[in-house]
């Protein structure tokens, strides 16, 4: 990890840490949870929103506009807005992302809930879906979100990446180790 993104993170996690933890004393995790969904899927849809809370040529208060009025659009709660607002004036919504992502995982810990990463050759039906949860709660213990992703080349089977634990047991990662095991035979 470069020093840049090192820095990022641990400013991102002081905030995410400040504010999970107001919401948890003031019983208003579900609304951060809310706001949290809210503004992930802004930034994932809006290229101009992510320029300009990373670009340093946008002054701070053309950043805390844009940022209250996301915040008056997408109805998010006082206490974010107002950490929002705090950012702004600081300089720091550059880690908005990191951000939402630590508060994400916080609040899922403290659920007692765990993200897997599936990567399926094709779209995988409700009862695929229900029944990889099933499995991976009986392995870890906890209840497991699946954010699941399509990716073709795969041939066939799946890619589980569960925290540092992954799980391959696609056709193109077999034929990948069969075309090695028939090279060291060759």
């Amino acid at each position: 990890m470069s020093e840049t993104a090192s820095i990022s993170l641990g400013i991102a996690t002081r905030y995410a840490t400040a504010l999970f933890e107001l919401a948890k004393e003031g019983g208003a995790l579900k609304a951060l949870e809310a706001d949290i969904a809210a503004l992930s899927d802004a930034l994932a849809v809006s290229p101009d929103l992510r320029a300009a809370i990373a670009s340093p040529v946008v002054s701070r208060e053309d950043q805390g506009n844009v940022i209250k009025a996301l915040g008056t659009k997408l109805g998010i709660s006082a206490l974010l807005a107002n950490t929002l607002a705090l950012m702004s004036e600081k300089r720091r919504l550059f880690v908005l992302p990191q951000l939402l992502t630590s508060l994400a995982a916080m609040i899922a810990t403290e659920k007692g809930e765990v993200t897997a990463e599936v990567t399926a050759a094709r779209a995988l039906t409700a009862a695929q879906s229900k029944k990889l949860a099933e499995t991976l709660k009986a392995r870890v213990g906890k209840t497991v979100i699946l954010k699941t992703t399509v990716d073709e080349s795969l041939i066939g089977g799946l890619v589980v990446k569960l925290g540092s634990t992954m799980i391959d047991t696609s056709v193109k990662a077999k034929l990948a180790a069969l075309q090695n095991a028939m090279k060291e035979v060759g």
